[in-house]
This record gives structure tokens, sequence and C-alpha cells, in this order.
């Protein structure tokens, strides 16, 4: 069995989550979302609209993810990989080079993003 991993908040889950999903699940068998944490978050300086619970359990109802796990600390992701015996690190390419050091362990892939979507850009525009 080849496993996946993806790391992020998903918050306001659009389009471009799914479509990341979709594409990180097609580079195997099994895919584990570490989902940001509310506290994580205050570390990042951001803020979901749902917690923690809401956003794992919207993750947990799509098709393409298999297990949910807390993403706590940015040092964690060598943990994961080794304890959830992961194949493929998966990630949007906009982090492209910062998660390099995982090659130690697994295949790192940045994948891209869907254009002129992001939580963010929800929150902006839902702010007009």
């Amino acid at each position: 069995m080849r496993k996946i991993i993806t790391y992020g908040t998903f918050d306001l889950l659009h389009e471009g989550h799914i479509r990341l999903l979709k594409r990180a699940k097609a580079l195997g068998d099994h895919l584990t979302v570490a989902l940001s944490t509310d506290e994580f978050n205050e570390i990042k300086h951001k803020h979901a609209y749902h917690s923690y619970e809401k956003r794992k359990y919207i993750l947990e109802a799509i098709r393409y993810v298999d297990k949910v796990i807390p993403e706590i600390s940015w040092e964690q992701k060598s943990k994961d990989v080794i304890s959830e015996e992961i194949d493929v690190f998966v990630i949007g390419d906009d982090w492209k080079g910062e998660f390099d050091f995982l090659r130690n362990y697994c295949d790192v892939v940045y994948l891209p993003r869907t254009k002129n979507i992001s939580s963010t850009k929800i929150k902006k525009d839902l702010g007009k």
C-alpha cells in the first residue's frame, strides 16, 4: 500500500482543497491529512472560521481522505512520516522547497494550487 500525507488548515472548504485532496490521493492508496489544530493556527497567527472539530468532521466526509490527524507543530512532519509509514508527502507548490528535508524519509511532491481561489480570498470577498 502506498501512503500519502498532506497538511493544512482546510478552512472554508472550496474547490481548490478538493482538487488538492483528489490529486494527492491519486498518488497512492491511502491519504492522511494532518489538520492544523486551533492552537497551532494561533501560533501561525491564523484564525480559522470553523473549529478544528468541525474542519475534521468535514474532511472525514470527503471520499479522498482516509485518515485525519492533528497538526500541532511545524516540527512534527518527520515524525508523522515515520510513524504513519508515509511514502509521499504532498503540499501546494507555494511551499516549493520548504519541505525538501523530508526527502530523507519519503518522496516530496509540490502540487500546483488552483488559480484564483483560497480561503484568504474568500474571507476578503465576504468582507466586502
